[in-house]
């Protein structure tokens, strides 16, 4: 089964990759804002959901203007570039593949003329499983431009763009019945702002309120960011759309939830809230309940900063075990395009952490993680801890066992790679030279989260996938590519803009008259 190839920005060990985040989507539409500098700092907030790619497009009205490039935000936009970027509304995307190449080509936003002749640019966090079968009928009908990029937000894209004698809008109504799969979207014409969240809600989608206009976004800590006061999140199933006239609001399906439980154990920023609940909340609540289903007799609890920094300080809460540092973190270690010597390789982790000899020396420790994948990265750090003179290593996990890989937007590694699907606990236990290992249980793990249990995903735990996969063998990240597809050379400049102008659009208002489609729960 196809995995990704990617790296994280906070993996510990760069050879071997964590769970990849999803992407993170922003739009703002705020008329005499500078709506690009908001989306740049949205992302920002979001930058942890991927790292590979950056891009923002914007619209004054009369065109659509799309600017990306490889490399985190800060890399691929500058003072200069965002006070070129004018308009009223915009939307942003940072990129982790989960379907598609680390390429120029496939970073977002994606962009189309419509046969209508408007410009189109669209973001997407998540991932498809009907992706292959919609390429092929897309081939069929003659779908223009279906792969000059080989991901499934690229594909979206061209099928929107192709309705003809159609606006956008219900274009999109006639297409988001027909995917499959997770997706949260942001996509924009020259005068509105789109956003739409898969039937499942797989993937998080917030809206808020500026004074001036609305935000859409990943998370809400990118609403803070920007000073914008959260509304509520997008239904599953449900389009919105923002332009002078103001909200509206639509379903092309009905809903049925199954937010993503990953988001609470790993994904989200802990200043997020999802369906009502703090993520850092949650996951000091998962902390708490391994400490009761997997008491041990120790001197430390530590985190594997800084993911499992929360867990760790409720572990020691609900233990009543000191909690402490004994472990140091380059914070300003990010994403490395620079392959690292052999000497450098064999230190490993120490890379990006290093421990406090002088706390771990001669105590019993308890380390707290968020998940075990492959178990590289344990195993490197216990041996790290051992080293330093740490007596005992008691491993505590903040999510049950991850044994089956995710289709809808986190690049796990291959089932034959996850360590949990092949070998039992003690089996896992003693192949990362642990002393005892726990991890929290699924009936813990949601019970942390205050949602229902029937309202979550757990594929990665139980295998069990709320969303058809359909054929197995034409899920991965590389389904489109060399399928029908002419590669798009990437232009000479390190970073290349796209536009379209189009008819003047007229003068844009502040919205109003939204009330009907803010009462939703």
């Amino acid at each position: 089964m196809p995995r990704g190839d990617g790296r994280l920005t906070h993996d510990l060990d760069p050879q071997s990759p964590g769970p990849q985040d999803a992407c993170g989507v922003f739009g703002v539409w705020a008329p005499g804002e500078e709506v690009a500098k908001l989306a740049y700092f949205g992302l920002y907030a979001l930058q942890h959901r991927g790292q590979e790619a950056a891009g923002i497009a914007v619209s004054d009205g009369a065109s659509v203007v799309v600017y990306k490039d490889l490399g985190l935000v800060s890399q691929v936009f500058d003072e200069a570039t965002l006070g070129s970027l004018r308009g009223y509304l915009s939307v942003g995307h940072t990129r982790y593949s989960t379907t598609g190449s680390s390429t120029w080509e496939n970073a977002q936003p994606t962009f189309r003329t419509t046969d209508a002749g408007t410009g189109l640019a669209l973001c997407h966090n998540g991932n498809l499983v009907n992706t292959a079968e919609l390429a092929s009928k897309a081939a069929d009908a003659g779908v223009r431009g279906a792969f000059t990029a080989s991901t499934d937000s690229d594909l979206i894209t061209s099928l929107i763009a192709a309705r003809p004698d159609m606006s956008v809008e219900a274009a999109a109504m006639e297409v988001l019945p027909q995917l499959r799969g997770a997706f949260s979207l942001t996509f924009m014409d020259e005068d509105t702002l789109y956003a739409a969240r898969d039937p499942q809600g797989v993937r998080p989608l917030v809206l808020g309120r500026l004074e001036r206009g609305w935000v859409v976004a990943s998370e809400t800590a990118a609403l803070d960011i920007v000073g914008a006061s959260v509304v509520r999140e997008v239904e599953p199933g449900e389009l919105i759309a923002i332009d002078a006239d103001g909200l509206r609001s639509q379903h092309f399906a009905p809903a049925e939830p199954k937010g993503c439980v990953f988001e609470y154990v790993y994904l989200a920023r802990p200043d997020t809230t999802i369906s009502g609940r703090g993520v850092h909340a949650a996951r000091v609540e998962i902390g708490r309940r391994l400490a009761k289903e997997h008491p041990v007799e120790a001197d430390l609890v530590i985190p594997v900063p800084e993911s499992g920094t929360p867990a760790a300080v409720g572990y020691a809460e609900a233990s009543g075990i000191p909690y402490g540092l004994g472990l140091v973190k380059n914070s300003y270690v990010g994403r490395t395009f620079i392959q690292p010597s052999q000497t450098i390789r064999q230190l490993g982790i120490r890379l990006k952490l290093n421990p406090l000899r002088d706390v771990i020396r001669g105590k019993r420790l308890v380390v707290v993680d968020d998940s075990i994948v492959r178990g590289n990265t344990q195993r490197a750090l216990i041996r790290m801890l051992r080293e330093a003179g740490a007596l005992e290593v008691h491993v505590r996990i903040a999510s049950p066992p991850v044994k089956w890989p995710c289709f809808y937007g986190i690049d796990f590694a291959s089932r034959a790679e996850l360590i949990a699907n092949g070998l039992e606990l003690d089996g896992v236990r003693a192949s990362i030279n642990a002393d005892s290992l726990g991890y929290v249980s699924e009936q813990g793990l949601i019970a942390a989260t205050e949602q229902p249990a029937n309202r979550l995903c757990t594929a990665c735990f139980t295998g069990q996938y709320p969303i058809d996969l359909g054929e197995v063998d034409v899920l991965g990240k590389h389904v489109l590519e060399g399928v029908g597809r002419t590669p798009m050379p990437r232009p000479d400049a390190q970073r290349a803009v796209t536009g379209w102008t189009g008819q003047q659009a007229g003068s844009a208002t502040v919205p109003g008259g939204a009330d009907d489609a803010l009462s939703r729960p």
